[in-house]
């Protein structure tokens, strides 16, 4: 087993490129990995809850059924905090499962896994 940490930085401004990385966790998951999903930059607005519900890229399943399915898996959705303050997202906004972290969480993280993947 592997364990990944994939990052995505596209929101609602990019639907395909925001829900890769909610495809690739689930992926991962089912290859029996462990994964983190880290939102940064726009996609911090993916783990505010209802957002997700409008979201569907290009020949992909909408985001919202792909968040439930990371969700179930019980995959930790981090949210950075930094930018979350920028867009006026608090950790009583976030879906279940995604918790507001820090940039030393995420080096820390980068630094004792085996992959990284960012979106």
């Amino acid at each position: 087993m592997a364990t990944f940490i994939i990052s995505g930085s596209r929101g609602t401004d990019d639907p395909t490129m925001a829900t890769l990385p909610f495809v690739a966790a689930k992926a991962a998951k089912e290859q029996g990995h462990d994964v983190v999903v880290w939102l940064w930059n726009e996609a911090v607005t993916l783990g505010r809850n209802g957002t997700a519900d409008h979201v569907t890229g290009v020949n992909l399943t909408p985001l919202k059924s792909l968040l439930a399915e990371v969700q179930a898996a019980n995959i930790p959705i981090w949210v950075c905090g930094a930018c979350a303050v920028a867009r006026q997202i608090s950790g009583v906004d976030l879906v279940a499962g995604a918790s507001i972290k820090g940039m030393p969480d995420y080096i820390k993280a980068v630094a004792g896994r085996d992959r990284s993947i960012v979106f």
